[in-house]
């Protein structure tokens, strides 16, 4: 148990067209970080991303199939209780959820667009989007780029602008909700074929920091909020040397004391250290992600965790506190893993 006693829970996604289970519920223990499964929730298909609430009393998941939808449950309980039925996001493969100014934002990266679902006041959602925005573009890339492929959309830290990645145009979007409907505000072009994935914030809310899967590297940006504008600065290599196969970065995290920034890449099947300095980043070693093709990453309470989806496990590791080499704990088995969040 937490302090107040609070219970600290972990809620795992899965995909259910591989296998996975769908929902997954686990307890974690606050001193070790070690998760105990407690149970399980088949009722959405592939449901392959989580966000909670602010007060965590609500999980909503995406379910990532070719119609896409988002499902939400009220979590207060020992189990996670379905709210209503899953809500059609008139976008196909969404991969990505936030909450933002009282909607719940989907990145679809099939039909590369981005839609807004009302939440009402009782944290349930409403029957069909308020809005969509259409992404348009390509890259160089010629299997992976043909058209926009939005892969993720969450708030900057000020609350104001939404912004979305797309891994099919190489570029950022940033976006503001105009009577529910997502308006682009400005678009940032990336290096053509870098193929950006997930973007993470500094807590100085002065620098993100872009991950890209087509080229295992991270965009260092300078953040603008008050005009919405996001600036690329320099990559880095998130790999010591040229990979041997397949190299896919996946997951960033950025330490909650901004000192670190955690890349994982599929394939190599490696969790990256880079140090932050100044305006830069420099990375400082590599470790096995404990699994194989890890999807996502996730730091709670001074852990790291990885959802290994061809492994078909969650595994998590102690962070050493000077250097930020993440040391290996542990593990469980979550068939075709594909996120962790915590509440």
């Amino acid at each position: 148990m937490a302090e107040g006693g609070r219970r600290h829970r972990a809620f795992i996604g899965s995909f259910t067209a591989a296998g996975g289970p769908g929902l997954v519920i686990a307890d974690v223990h606050p001193a070790s970080g070690a998760l105990s499964l407690t149970g399980r929730l088949g009722t959405v298909p592939d449901p392959s991303y989580l966000a909670l609430s602010p007060d965590r009393s609500m999980l909503y998941a995406v379910s990532e199939t070719a119609d896409g939808a988002v499902a939400a449950f009220r979590v207060g309980g020992d189990k996670p209780e379905p709210a209503g039925p899953p809500v059609p996001v008139d976008g196909s493969g969404p991969t990505h959820l936030s909450l933002h100014a009282g909607h719940v934002l989907t990145a679809n990266y099939g039909s590369g667009s981005v839609s807004a679902v009302p939440v009402r006041p009782d944290g349930t959602l409403a029957p069909a989007p308020s809005g969509q925005l259409l992404h348009t573009g390509s890259g160089p890339h010629d299997r992976r780029q043909r058209g926009p492929h939005a892969h993720q959309v969450q708030p900057d830290p000020t609350g104001r602008w939404a912004v979305s990645v797309d891994l099919g145009t190489d570029s950022v979007r940033v976006c503001t909700l105009d009577g529910g409907t997502p308006v682009l505000h400005r678009e940032i072009a990336l290096r053509p074929g870098s193929g950006p994935r997930h973007l993470a914030f500094h807590p100085d809310g002065e620098h993100a920091y872009v991950v890209n899967e087509l080229t295992p590297t991270v965009t260092v940006c300078r953040w603008d909020a008050a005009g919405g504008s996001l600036k690329p600065l320099t990559e880095v290599q998130v790999l010591p040397g040229a990979p041997v196969g397949d190299a896919y970065p996946s997951g960033i995290v950025v330490s909650p004391d901004g000192r670190f920034v955690w890349t994982a890449t599929r394939g190599e099947d490696v969790l990256s250290v880079l140090a932050v300095e100044g305006a830069g980043l420099r990375l400082t070693g590599t470790v096995p992600c404990g699994g194989h093709w890890p999807r996502a990453l996730a730091e709670h309470g001074g852990f790291l965790y990885a959802a290994n989806e061809r492994s078909g496990d969650v595994t998590w590791f102690a962070v050493e506190e000077r250097t930020g080499i993440p040391r290996y704990d542990g593990s469980v088995e979550v068939a075709a893993a594909s996120c962790v969040v915590f509440g």
